[in-house]
């Protein structure tokens, strides 16, 4: 009889946007790849959760977080994740990503994020060809116009006069997966309300839309704000609730929000084809 080996996890969430977290540093899991990370976020026969969290250790910075997406794609950067995981930590972290270090303080809110200084080259979102990123000369449909930012992962910004009558779920994946973007892309849809005021819909590459993305409050507060659209501290309001982001005079992006544990648990890797 099989000696079944069951692997720890702890779900997660910010705003609504949901993890499971796997922390090597403490327990033995399974190798990973995009398949085991797609069938352990399948909400059906799986853990459930719109990205999978892979926490490693790091001779750059206190820790290492690996980001794969629901679809099993890993990815550079996830705002809300590096909160949940600032949080699992209980005092400053630097914590490193394919997208680079970043810094998390525990605030009066939840946490802050260091999330590092924005990129606008169109080589950087990144585009398949050279233009202008502030507002670039393409459109699909009613969505005109976007800005492009790269917070750690690609994003297209759209400014629209009411984000809830946009067809995200038919828009979003059509902009994701155009030619246009070689990395595939994070579709914004955005409603500026007032100088210190924005609502936001985020379609997620490789999730879908989601109740709230950190890396995309950040994105469409950056746009905003190179626009003159608002102040250099605004409050992002998504489905899932609000975050904080400033635009620091150094240049440095910082957003706060809360994250939150829901509860542990332990699964067998061989339910996944996996083993230890």
């Amino acid at each position: 009889m099989r000696a079944i080996m069951r692997v720890p996890f702890i779900k997660m969430h910010g705003l609504g946007n949901d993890f499971v977290v796997l922390d090597s540093r403490v327990d033995a899991v399974p190798v990973m790849t995009n398949a085991l990370a797609a069938a352990l976020a399948d909400r059906k026969t799986g853990i459930g959760c719109d990205q999978l969290i892979l926490l490693e250790p790091s001779s750059l910075a206190d820790l290492r977080m690996r980001i794969f997406n629901a679809d099993g794609g890993e990815v550079e950067a996830c705002g809300n994740a590096t909160r949940a995981v600032g949080l699992l930590q209980g005092e400053p972290a630097r914590i490193e990503t394919l997208g680079g270090i970043l810094a998390t303080t525990p605030a009066d809110f939840g946490i802050a994020v260091d999330m590092g200084e924005p990129r606008f080259g169109w080589e950087e979102i990144p585009l398949a060809y050279a233009m202008d990123t502030l507002t670039m000369p393409v459109g699909w449909e009613v969505l005109e116009g976007p800005a492009g930012v790269n917070v750690g992962n690609p994003h297209a910004v759209f400014f629209v006069a009411d984000t809830q009558s946009i067809d995200l779920t038919r828009l979003g994946p059509l902009i994701e997966h155009d030619p246009l973007f070689p990395a595939r892309v994070n579709v914004n849809v955005a409603t500026v309300a007032a100088r210190d005021a924005i609502n936001l819909r985020v379609w997620e590459r490789g999730v879908g839309e989601t109740r709230a993305c950190g890396t995309g409050a950040c994105a469409t507060a950056i746009a905003a704000m190179r626009r003159g659209l608002c102040d250099r501290r605004v409050t992002v309001t998504l489905a899932g609730g609000p975050l904080v982001i400033e635009w620091t005079a150094e240049g440095r992006i910082v957003m706060t929000g809360p994250a939150a544990e829901s509860f542990r648990g332990t699964f067998d890797p061989a339910h996944y084809g996996a083993t230890l």
